[in-house]
């Protein structure tokens, strides 16, 4: 039997998403499935990052550089006779928000701020918060309705299953890394004497990721005669406001440095170059950055929050990301315990090896033939 696989990249936006395609369509290996065409449909930007390849096929329609609007009437009505025209045997769609039903498909979970409980009410009543409620109603739809659901963590899928119900098939398929940073390694000495410490925290300011609290907390380190930096790498999200404040009250001129948006080609070296990773998200479906810095071999003082700890395991300090004190005492314990800090670099690089594109893509792949074959019964 030769199968045709269609993937549904339309919405792949953000960082995450591209990366996980591309990995995934870098990795894959057909033959090995009887897999004769994989056919992917996004907007030409995307297309062009994705490598070429005699099996697959790409597809860019014209809605897709339209609204959003645009894009779900063609997801919703035109796609499935793309579909059908091109003898597709199940589709992949890598957006939970799909308005798609063609059958049989499976359906990757992606998003988390809809479930997370209490995350919502940072954004209550406003445009965002809507917009939240809405996903979640068209996600908890799309996961109800498709043959199989993939989900990155096994914590995202108990969260969202208590919202959707439980699902008759799912599969935990973690996102990798790539080779750019699993080929890296720190690549600066622990301070002697007074050299400044340097910690790093990459995300966008968005308000559950709590770059103000770090700030506060670092503030208070330097109190204690610490030299310690922050340096904040990613673009500006609605918590932008309070970082500035948070700058501002705490005279941080001096010891934050606010990177901005920074292309992935440029990341890899950065956090080579810095002494400590911070990550104080409270909300993540599977925290792609904190793989990253795992995978360079950095020491992590990391939030104790959702998924974090089935990430990261044992190989990180972890703290509460909305208590400045336990911030504070989770990057200190780094800053004087040693050998503390040389065992994580060892353990983090160890446990960031577990997610390869190889393995997605090998693991999706299956899922995805399992799905099929079980239809087909």
């Amino acid at each position: 039997m030769s199968i045709r696989i269609a993937i549904d990249a339309s919405r792949n936006r953000s960082g995450g998403a591209k990366a996980h395609l591309i990995g995934i369509l870098s990795e894959i290996e057909p033959e090995k499935y009887s897999v004769k065409e994989i056919h992917v449909w996004s907007y030409p930007e995307l297309l062009t990052l994705i490598p070429e390849k005699k099996w697959l096929i790409k597809h860019s329609p014209k809605e897709l550089n339209k609204s959003i609007f645009s894009q779900l009437f063609w997801q919703k009505f035109t796609f499935p006779k793309e579909l059908k025209e091109f003898k597709c045997d199940i589709v992949l769609n890598t957006d939970g928000g799909t308005v798609c039903r063609y059958q049989p498909s499976v359906t990757m979970s992606r998003d988390m701020l809809s479930y997370e409980p209490g995350e919502m009410d940072r954004y209550k009543y406003g445009k965002s918060w809507f917009r939240l409620l809405l996903l979640k109603y068209m996600q908890n739809s799309s996961f109800n309705a498709a043959t199989g659901v993939v989900f990155l963590t096994n914590y995202a899928a108990h969260i969202i299953q208590k919202s959707c119900g439980t699902l008759k098939n799912i599969a935990i398929i973690p996102h990798g890394v790539g080779s750019e940073f699993s080929n890296k390694n720190q690549s600066v000495e622990w301070p002697e004497n007074d050299d400044a410490i340097n910690c790093l925290y990459v995300s966008n300011t968005a308000p559950y990721k709590h770059q103000w609290m770090v700030i506060k907390a670092i503030k208070f380190l330097r109190n204690q005669g610490y030299n310690i930096n922050l340096i904040l790498a990613g673009g500006k999200g609605g918590g932008h406001h309070l970082v500035e404040e948070a700058i501002s009250d705490c005279k941080a001129e001096k010891f934050v440095t606010m990177l901005g948006y920074v292309k992935p080609a440029n990341l890899p070296e950065i956090l080579a170059s810095s002494h400590i990773f911070i990550f104080a998200s409270s909300c993540e479906n599977m925290p792609n950055t904190l793989v990253e810095a795992m995978s360079v071999g950095l020491p992590i003082a990391c939030s104790n929050r959702g998924p974090m700890p089935e990430v990261l395991e044992d190989s990180g300090i972890y703290f509460d990301p909305e208590n400045i004190e336990s911030i504070k005492e989770s990057i200190e314990e780094l800053l004087v315990n040693e050998s503390r800090r040389k065992e994580m670099t060892v353990k983090t690089k160890i446990k960031a090896n577990s997610y390869s594109w190889k393995r997605c893509a090998n693991e999706t792949m299956e899922y995805l033939v399992e799905m099929l074959e079980g239809v087909n019964k």
